[in-house]
């Protein structure tokens, strides 16, 4: 069982900015549409859990559904997934223990968990097992923080440390066991 992150951040910790915008995330220019490494990243993943929240955003981008594996949109209020995604997506409930059970006992191991609320809970519970961050460089001040108050200290020790387009640095992190 791997549960992952795999998100951008502004340099001072933000993954949408007040108005719960994402406009900033294309700051750096890629003219030749350079694969950063998420295509990588989703090639070893099972499934997608992500916040209603994102859901959402992602949902009124009017832009092809994006993401090739099973996506489950863990939240308790949204009962209807619009017709379009219906095959593609699902709802989820419950803890994120219960939750991530359940998934793994339908053969979805390696879980991409997606959306600021989403990934806190996860933090919360200690159930992230490894976490990808690209900064991108730009201080927004405020908006939506990646990380919360948690329980006790988490640790993670380094894995990686790349430039990606000249100017964003993505480092990998993976639990300390």
């Amino acid at each position: 069982m791997a549960n992952i992150v795999y998100i951008a951040t502004s340099i001072d910790g933000f993954i949408a900015d007040r108005n719960n915008k994402l406009d900033w995330l294309h700051m750096v220019p890629n003219p030749e549409n350079i694969d950063t490494g998420f295509n990588n990243f989703l090639n070893g993943i099972d499934a997608i859990l992500m916040g209603r929240n994102t859901f959402e955003s992602i949902a009124d981008m009017n832009i092809a559904w994006p993401y090739p594996i099973p996506v489950f949109v863990y939240s308790r209020r949204l009962k209807v997934i619009p017709g379009e995604l219906k095959d593609k997506v699902s709802v989820v409930c419950g803890e994120p223990e219960e939750v991530t059970t359940m998934l793994n006992n339908k053969g979805y191991w390696r879980l991409y968990i997606d959306g600021g609320k989403t990934i806190q809970s996860f933090f919360r519970k200690d159930l992230i097992d490894q976490l990808t961050i690209t900064m991108i460089p730009v201080l927004l001040g405020d908006g939506v923080p990646l990380f919360g108050t948690l329980p006790k200290h988490l640790e993670f020790k380094l894995a990686s440390v790349k430039t990606v387009l000249g100017e964003m640095v993505c480092t990998t992190y993976r639990r300390k066991i």
